[in-house]
């Protein structure tokens, strides 16, 4: 992953809490704590173009998440 700042959005109704931003080191520290989820939106000016993605759909988050919780894949 390479990218230098990564927003979440968290919240439970409508996910309104805007978090960051944080940086990638950050990013997959939270991943690996369970802190973000495959449906975590996230946004990034240069992975995601300042759009909101779910992480699923950011292969290198996605890949992190599944290698460190094998077995909720």
């Amino acid at each position: 992953m390479s990218a230098d700042w990564y927003f979440l959005k968290s919240g439970f109704f409508y996910r309104n809490k805007r978090i960051g931003p944080i940086c990638e080191n950050e990013l997959l520290l939270r991943i690996e704590k369970g802190e973000v989820h495959p449906d975590t939106m996230l946004s990034s000016t240069s992975k995601t173009h300042g759009h909101w993605v779910v992480m699923r759909e950011i292969k290198p988050a996605i890949k992190h998440w599944k290698e460190t919780h094998p077995d909720a894949a």
